[in-house]
């Protein structure tokens, strides 16, 4: 399999995960089943970044309040804009609410549901983007007066808001390696005002830090790492409180809290002048595999990878990755696929390599191996392991999924925007 390695011409779709960091419920992203894993001999590059020229409309609109009300509208932000993408509520100041009813200025109604002690409404769906809402509500004061009150909210426009994806789920056990990364679908302008609303705590307690990069598709990213890798066991919490974060004519949303745990130590260290990869759990050898990896001006990258994803069975289609002529190949089905690079590489099956395993690198970049060989590496490897490729040449990319290992700790504490 291929991993455009320089250059990466069309880099093949990528299947690490992340989750979005919005106001409405996160979804994980669905793997690819299009890859290729190609390395070729020109250097590495980003992309820009993509000019987001936020809409004026829908923003300053703010809540209008028609009359003295008795109640209190939320998810509020600096006491006009509402956040949308959220259910709507409703909350008594004093007293008792009666009734609520919430439509939009075509008429459509937002049902909801209220509290049997009078005290909130919450509506059944999420509000829109970009949508004014009218609330009226009946209530009953502290006085037992019967009152009416009006208010009409606006709800930010989508152009306005800057919203990132993260990688980690709640509860989840990730390996050793896994770094906490956020990417984000718009130019972060005040990288020091976002960074100082993030936050990583672990216990047993770690020396960490963030540090700004650019991702391969050129929106702003931001990572932290540990100093060293993560011991097994530890408790993470990832924190994010961007809500009314300004960022140039943008303004943050989200408030996360995501807890996560360290599992245990699985790492792999391939060595391409011997042909073997070697793994190892808390430290002590399992098992050494003889492999095949990147030939000549296709040589598999050096370094430290982190394992993005697993897939039983993937499609290779060298196209992906900008790889035709005499070197192109399309296999329907690669199995035992264990991704390491958002541009492609890969350690899986390669049975069409049989002989030359631990004997002669033969592959397009990636690690290929015996199909049992590959079916038990799969089985022994999780998100977020380490896998090391030595006497390489040409080391990965910072970006390149997570290559934060292959940065000097002293130069990457520098990439924080508050160093």
């Amino acid at each position: 399999m291929l991993d455009s390695q320089r250059g990466d011409p069309l880099p093949a779709k990528r299947g690490f995960r992340r989750r979005r960091l919005t106001a409405a419920p996160l979804a994980t992203a669905a793997l690819v089943t299009l890859a290729a894993c190609s390395q070729t001999a020109s250097g590495s590059t980003d992309s820009k970044a993509k000019d987001s020229s936020p809409s004026q409309s829908g923003v300053g609109a703010g809540s209008r309040q028609a009359e003295s009300v008795g109640f209190a509208v939320s998810p509020l932000m600096d006491s006009k804009d509402v956040i949308p993408g959220e259910p709507l509520t409703v909350k008594a100041k004093d007293g008792r609410l009666e009734s609520v009813s919430v439509t939009t200025g075509e008429g459509q109604a937002l049902g909801g549901t209220l509290a049997s002690d009078g005290a909130s409404w919450t509506s059944s769906r999420s509000t829109e983007y970009g949508t004014t809402y009218t609330l009226v509500a009946r209530f009953t004061d502290p006085e037992g007066n019967k009152k009416t009150g009006k208010q009409t909210v606006t709800t930010l426009d989508k152009d306005k808001i800057f919203v990132g994806t993260y990688n980690v789920d709640k509860g989840q056990k990730v390996g050793i390696a896994l770094p906490v990364s956020i990417v984000f679908n718009k130019p972060i302008h005040d990288k020091a005002a976002v960074e100082r609303k993030l936050s990583v705590t672990a216990s047993p307690a770690v020396e960490g830090a963030w540090n700004w990069l650019k991702d391969r598709d050129g929106k702003d990213r931001i990572d932290y790492r540990p100093k060293e890798y993560w011991k097994p066991g530890t408790k993470v919490k990832f924190t994010m409180d961007l809500v009314g974060v300004e960022n140039g004519d943008l303004v943050g949303t989200q408030k996360r809290e995501i807890d996560f745990t360290i599992g245990k130590s699985v790492v792999s260290t391939v060595d391409v002048v011997k042909k073997t990869l070697t793994l190892s759990e808390n430290g002590r050898i399992v098992k050494s595999l003889p492999v095949s990896t990147g030939k000549k001006t296709f040589e598999t990258w050096n370094g430290t990878m982190v394992v993005l994803s697993k897939v039983p069975s993937i499609r290779m289609d060298s196209s992906t990755v900008g790889i035709f002529g005499p070197e192109a190949y399309d296999m329907k089905s690669v199995k035992w696929d264990v991704q390491l690079t958002p541009s492609g590489t890969y350690a899986h099956a390669a049975p069409w390599n049989e002989g030359k395993f631990g004997r002669t690198n033969a592959s397009h970049g990636c690690i290929g191996m015996s199909t049992a060989d590959a079916r038990w590496f799969f089985g022994r490897v999780n998100y977020g392991d380490p896998v090391t490729v030595v006497k390489s040449t040409d080391t990965v990319a910072v970006n390149n999924g997570y290559g934060a290992w292959n940065t000097d700790w002293e130069k990457w504490k520098k990439g924080s925007a508050l160093a």
